[in-house]
């Protein structure tokens, strides 16, 4: 059987879970519930990022010691995806001693190879991105991420990657990429760029961070989260049963901000581990919300349980896929949604599978087959949105047209005409079915459970209206 594995980032502890890291997730379960309804083996990974000094400053502010604080948040992650209908195959916590045990071996291994040796860090450092900074990536001297004063220039004795040593390597790999490594094309174009401009060696560990592993090797210092998050990928392969061969990750899914430590520093350490490279990273934009950029500080996220309540799990999970930034950054909010859930789903999917099973109770529909080499394509390339529009397009649009223009409902219960057109329609719905269950498993079970042999009576709306 053939192997899959597809990883979404660790989401950092620091915040409780919002649309964007939904994004991400609901995307990645879509590539995932797709190739296992293809016939593969799936290894599907997510969870929490929870070292670091934003998390030890977020529990000294709750009155809490870092892995209460982390025990407290680990759980609203799991509880979001629980909610909208995640089939991930393990969480991750980078507190599992399992883990632990992974990145010390990890790292040991490219400091005895010695790639890894002691020097003095100077420069600016974002403690939002809780991520050293370049001159080239400040606006007046500071992350154009975050507030000013998130930006310090710090000064430390740190233990440093030897990440010149690999950029070479690198640049081969993304100059002769014949199978999309990193896509889209434009972001691949960005990290070359960034790549040939010159990069330096970059600090493993930290001097004065106490929250995270110790360094196996100087147990004064601690890691640099960001070693330790990337490594998870790989460690969690490592330390469950029966999943060493699913390395390596077919596909690493992930937002724009985090390219750089995924497509270079990850690919680095690896290849000083002499381990086997990832097989393609994707990269999305970003949502902003009502033309503003998404942020904690505003207050403008949109909580996954937010969008539940209001949509239910389907529906989140169809405004989610439908509007995913797969090349650009889209602009998303509660009303947008409400309106593309009722054009696509309450006015469009729903109400043709309200009137073919008024119209049609009882009739028979013949076992189907679907030709979706086309929506297979599009979702592997993650373009969703062109996903989801060919199966509306060829199989609800299609059916709704030919219903308003035949208008069985004016015919007899026995006339051949109606009996063929609502039968067409249900076996148009079936197909629509099987195509979207990655998208909205629930309903498109539902619509199997209605369709499937003799057409039966529909109790209540599939996707209701909202006002």
């Amino acid at each position: 059987m053939k192997r899959f594995y597809i990883t979404t980032p660790i989401y950092y502890i620091n915040a409780e879970p919002s649309v964007g890291s939904a994004c991400t997730t609901v995307v990645a379960d879509v590539v995932a519930r797709l190739r296992r309804q293809l016939g593969e083996e799936v290894f599907y990974l997510t969870g929490t990022d929870e070292h670091g000094e934003k998390v030890a400053q977020e529990a000294t502010k709750a009155q809490l010691t870092p892995i209460q604080f982390c025990d407290l948040i680990a759980p609203t992650f799991i509880q979001a995806w629980k909610l909208l209908n995640i089939s991930h195959d393990f969480f991750i916590r980078t507190t599992d001693p399992r883990h632990k045990k992974n990145v010390s071996e990890f790292l040991q291994k490219i400091f005895d190879k010695g790639d890894i040796y002691k020097d003095k860090y100077e420069g600016w450092y974002c403690s939002g991105c809780e991520a050293f900074k370049t001159e080239k990536e400040l606006v007046d001297k500071h992350c154009p991420l975050h507030p000013p004063e998130k930006t310090v220039w710090k000064s430390e004795d740190n233990w440093f990657f030897k990440l010149s040593k690999y950029v070479p390597k690198i640049i081969k790999l993304l100059e002769n990429d014949e199978s999309n490594y990193i896509f889209p094309e434009s972001k691949r174009v960005e990290v070359l760029a960034k790549l040939k401009a010159g990069v330096n060696d970059i600090s493993v560990s930290r001097e004065n961070v106490t929250w995270g592993i110790p360094a196996p090797w100087d147990i004064s210092q601690t890691i640099y989260v960001w070693i330790d998050a990337l490594i998870n990928y790989y460690s969690a392969t490592q330390f469950l049963e029966n999943k060493k061969e699913f390395w390596p990750a077919d596909m690493h899914l992930l937002g724009k901000e985090i390219l750089w430590f995924h497509a270079v520093i990850w690919q680095a350490i690896l290849m000083s581990a002499e381990l086997p490279l990832p097989k393609t990273i994707y990269v999305h934009d970003f949502y902003t919300i009502d033309g503003q950029k998404m942020s904690k500080s505003l207050g403008n996220t949109i909580p996954p349980k937010e969008m539940v309540d209001l949509f239910g799990a389907d529906g989140a999970r169809y405004l989610i896929t439908t509007s995913f930034p797969d090349d650009g950054d889209v602009d998303i909010g509660i009303e947008r949604f409400k309106e593309k859930y009722n054009a696509d789903l309450a006015n469009n999917l729903g109400n043709l599978l309200s009137r073919v099973c008024k119209l049609g109770e009882g009739l028979n529909v013949p076992e189907i087959l679907v030709d979706k080499e086309n929506f297979i394509k599009l979702v592997n390339q993650l373009k969703l949105s062109e996903a989801v529009g060919w199966v509306l397009e060829n199989f609800v649009n299609k059916s709704n047209n030919l219903l308003n223009q035949v208008e069985p409902w004016k015919l007899s219960a026995d006339d051949p005409k109606r009996v063929e057109v609502l039968t067409e329609c249900a076996s148009n719905l079936l197909k629509a079915a099987d195509c979207l269950e990655p998208v909205i498993p629930e309903a498109a079970n539902k619509i199997k459970e209605q369709l499937s042999g003799k057409i039966k009576a529909l109790e209540t709306a599939l996707f209701p209206r909202i006002k």
